[in-house]
């Protein structure tokens, strides 16, 4: 009860100040507030960009849309790397289930966090996944953390292709962060399953792993070592990032590699909404990110 109480404040503060819901926020999670005129750490420019720019883009707001984005990536060439597309619904009553395979997943194209992954259609009961995403449609969680860039998407349910592991978890995730046009370090998610978070851990473009950014690599022993995909796949992956990336001062390019086979995600411009202060990143990373992301080329004047 107290945290739905919280998200009601939340949404009713973002509607009066996304502003004011942002900095209650980041004083929540940081004990300060962020001083918009010299935004230093890569969580208050991303606060600073959701705030002044991406509300206001109709390409980020696109490129948010779990549908419309590819278009986008169509676009710019890289249509190949775009999950199969089952199926596209305004009304999950207009869902045929019997024509879809036994696997797959279900997705809302408005926001992050709804989806559904079946993993065998005979289990699927479609009653409760028809009453889970009609609420998707009715679904105002971007009003949380005021990231009003996913306000104006279209609902829409979309279905793909279920992406196959050998262990039948989910897929390992590839976060590229780019600035300006620029690739600069790959977040990996490894290890997720319905049961366990995965474990994070940072790598430099050239594919060696930064532990110092993650508790999850400063875990690590000296000789220890994180798989990752082949040195011609990875390269192709921060290409592929830099393609997508270019409009943007800020982006994560998210991709999944299964098989040798690169499979985009999404494009993630907010992370956390700029209010991670646990998961996947520790402050020096937070700080050294933040400092590549120049104010003067965002506009800030002190």
């Amino acid at each position: 009860m107290l945290r739905k109480i919280k998200i009601l404040i939340a949404k009713i503060l973002t509607l009066i100040s996304p502003t004011l819901n942002t900095q209650v926020w980041f004083k929540m999670r940081f004990g300060r507030f962020i001083d918009m005129h010299n935004p230093q750490t890569l969580n208050e420019k991303i606060c600073w960009l959701k705030l002044n720019t991406y509300q206001n883009n109709p390409l980020v707001t696109q490129c948010c849309d779990k549908y419309a984005v590819r278009e986008y990536v169509t676009a710019q060439g890289l249509g190949n790397t775009l999950n199969e597309l089952l199926g596209v619904w305004e009304r999950p009553e207009d869902i045929d289930f019997d024509k879809l395979p036994k696997q797959f997943v279900l997705k809302s194209n408005y926001f992050y966090g709804l989806y559904i992954i079946c993993t065998d259609k005979t289990q699927l009961n479609r009653k409760q996944a028809v009453k889970q995403m009609r609420q998707w449609n009715k679904d105002t969680d971007h009003l949380v953390f005021s990231e009003m860039q996913y306000a104006k998407i279209p609902r829409k349910i979309i279905c793909e292709k279920f992406i196959t592991t050998d262990d039948q978890n989910a897929p390992t995730d590839y976060k590229v962060y780019c600035i300006n046009g620029k690739a600069h370090y790959v977040q990996v998610c490894k290890g997720r399953t319905q049961k366990e978070l995965p474990k994070f851990y940072f790598f430099d473009t050239e594919g060696n792993l930064i532990r110092n950014f993650t508790k999850d690599g400063l875990a690590l022993s000296n000789n220890q070592q994180v798989w990752i995909p082949a040195t011609e796949v990875w390269q192709q992956m921060i290409l592929y990032a830099e393609k997508l990336c270019q409009p943007f001062p800020f982006v994560r390019v998210d991709f999944y590699i299964e098989q040798g086979n690169i499979i985009f995600g999404e494009l993630t411009f907010t992370p956390a909404a700029g209010l991670n202060a646990t998961s996947g990143k520790l402050p020096v990373a937070d700080e050294q990110i933040g400092k590549l992301i120049s104010n003067e080329e965002l506009g800030i004047r002190n």
